[in-house]
């Protein structure tokens, strides 16, 4: 849909650029986005690389992005995004558990942080709020961020998987949907080597024996957050 209109009166039409691996979701955030007066779609990619040339050169108020890609991590992505002349807001959404993944999507860069199975009007919210560059969160999450802030302890803070770096944190995600290294390291584009090495550091910062307990956990972790949503 076009953003030009010949009537002054209308509303200033906000570009927004969509960055998911599943066409489907695309499809569903497109027809929603659109149907905003003040929205339209300028533009769409299904992996990290070729989004940040689109949105280089269609320089959109707002991207929208999942963490899970193809090649690339979402939050690689945002990171990436900072560095661009004239960033742009970013908004994550994402069927990954908030309190695991928000704080880490922030620090890259994001100003908000939806989960998928958020409802509609939801999403449509936490964009208006990214492109008046205010933070969005969800009151759950606002709430932990708050009492971490004035030294009150969150349950999520106190879990071992915090201590994970954003790298680890791919890895383990991986190991937990039942990927062997070969192929997390052609997910990640990294070495099968490089892969082990991850593997370790997990181990050592989650006080895991070996791989078979690394795998356990793994399991369990993914299990539980998907239970949740």
């Amino acid at each position: 849909m076009s953003p030009e209109s010949n009537d002054s009166t209308a509303p200033k039409r906000h570009s927004i650029f969509l960055v998911d691996d599943h066409p489907l979701v695309r499809e569903w955030l497109a027809n929603l986005i659109e149907r905003q007066a003040d929205l339209f779609i300028c533009g769409q990619a299904e992996e990290a690389a070729q989004a940040v040339t689109d949105i280089e050169r269609l320089q959109p108020d707002v991207v929208v992005v999942d963490l899970s890609l193809q090649g690339q991590s979402g939050l690689e992505l945002i990171k990436q995004l900072q560095t661009l002349l004239r960033h742009p807001r970013v908004l994550v959404l994402s069927m990954h558990d908030e309190a695991f993944y928000a704080e880490r999507a922030l620090r890259a860069g994001a100003l908000g942080y939806v989960m998928k199975r958020a409802a509609t009007g939801k999403v449509i919210e936490a964009i208006r709020h990214v492109l008046a560059g205010r933070l969005y969160v969800s009151e759950e999450l606002a709430a932990q961020m708050t009492g971490k802030f004035v030294g009150a302890k969150a349950q999520a803070a106190e879990s071992p998987i915090t201590l994970l770096s954003d790298r680890e944190m791919e890895v383990f995600a991986l190991l937990g949907q039942g990927y062997e290294t070969k192929r997390i390291a052609e997910q990640l584009r990294l070495s099968q080597k490089t892969v082990q090495v991850y593997c370790g550091r997990i181990k050592e910062k989650l006080g895991l024996e070996n791989a078979t307990a690394l795998l356990r956990e793994a399991v369990r972790s993914y299990e539980a957050e998907h239970r949740s949503g």
